[in-house]
């Protein structure tokens, strides 16, 4: 059925398609019975919560930061059975991004290509969306008897952020600062990106010195704060071995809490999309099938170097349930799709999960 419904969307605009579907889900979610249909549907059964970062995950497969970048369709995706979802990436003040067509398909190597930019509405924006949807999240509760706190959510909240495009790289710390701060109320754990091929100069912040200045000062911020919260580093897959060992090190000394391994690369080999194409389409970040062996592999070194003390979320290539338990298997904690779901539609966690489910029992 889903692929039928792909054939005719692959048909129109990308990114078109993307706010088409999702504001359309938006409008099925408002009536009642709809939502708990949806929810009947697509949410995994059984007993498969996990646990980490003293977080209880309703499941290990959430979404990755980019789909939901100003946290406009939470009650959409949670109906759809996610665990978690990462919003963002957000900056301090609100971006338009790059100039469209920014993402384009390429269904021969089941990926995508996108150039977004950091386009959001801004961390002042997406706080008091996170805060409307936390106090309706709450309402739910208190009527069924319990508190308003972040940890009864179902629905786990990653807050991804990032620098705006026009701050200078030395002042990249100060962004990263207001967009914690401002979110720090409204989600339950952070990821610093600095590895988005889309905004110049920003992965030469994944260099061990502007990285520690960026990650020592969240911490310090942190600590600082009643209930601390977990923050993560996405690393990019072009990292070479000796920067990814950087990483772990760094990880270790200022007591990072994990690891997304990985965000977009820039390489473009051994696919099957013709070269005229790419060559059309220009630069960004690749994602998709691609990506899968070298996210597992890196997944793998850094959990075999660590002796699995820094947990990782595995991101690229996901579209199945054996993928997600190769990634779990290599040593990652929790699995994030993107690409995968625009592929392999709604049912994507629930397939996951029931592959994942028959694992843990």
């Amino acid at each position: 059925m889903y692929k039928l419904l792909r054939s005719f969307l692959f048909m129109f605009d990308p990114e078109w398609v993307h706010y088409f579907s999702m504001n359309l889900l938006k409008l099925a979610c408002k009536i009642p019975f709809k939502k708990k249909a949806l929810q009947w549907w697509f949410t995994p059964k059984g007993n498969i919560q996990y646990s980490i970062f003293n977080i209880q995950f309703s499941n290990r497969v959430g979404l990755g930061a980019g789909f939901d970048k100003n946290a406009k369709y939470l009650n959409e995706l949670e109906a759809l059975g996610f665990g978690f979802v990462e919003i963002g990436t957000v900056t301090p003040l609100p971006q338009a991004g790059n100039e469209k067509p920014r993402l384009f398909r390429l269904p021969k190597d089941k990926a995508l290509i996108n150039r977004m930019g950091f386009n959001n509405d801004g961390v002042a924006v997406v706080a008091e969306r996170l805060k409307s949807w936390r106090l309706a999240v709450g309402s739910r509760q208190l009527k069924a008897g319990s508190k308003l706190q972040t940890a009864n959510c179902q629905l786990v909240i990653g807050g991804n952020i990032g620098k705006n495009k026009m701050t200078p790289n030395e002042d990249a710390w100060q962004d990263y600062e207001k967009c914690f701060l401002a979110l720090y109320d409204y989600v339950d754990y952070f990821v610093v990106n600095v590895s988005s091929p889309n905004t110049p100069g920003l992965r030469a912040l994944q260099e061990k010195e502007a990285l520690h200045k960026i990650l020592t000062n969240l911490q310090s911020l942190n600590t600082k704060l009643l209930n601390p919260k977990p923050i993560l580093l996405k690393i990019a897959p072009d990292l070479t071995q000796e920067q990814i060992d950087d990483v772990i090190e760094l990880a270790f000394e200022i007591k990072l809490d994990g690891l997304v391994a990985s965000n977009t690369t820039i390489s473009r080999d051994q696919l099957l999309t013709p070269d005229s194409r790419l060559t059309t389409i220009g630069a960004g970040g690749l994602s998709g099938l691609p990506v899968k062996a070298r996210s597992t592999e890196m997944v793998q070194y850094i959990h075999q170097k660590t002796n699995g003390q820094i947990p990782i979320i595995a991101s690229g290539g996901i579209f199945t349930g054996a993928d997600a338990k190769e990634k779990i298997d290599a040593g990652a904690s929790l699995v994030q799709v993107w690409t995968g779901f625009i592929y392999e539609g709604p049912a994507i966690v629930k397939r996951i999960c029931n592959v994942l489910a028959n694992i843990q029992s």
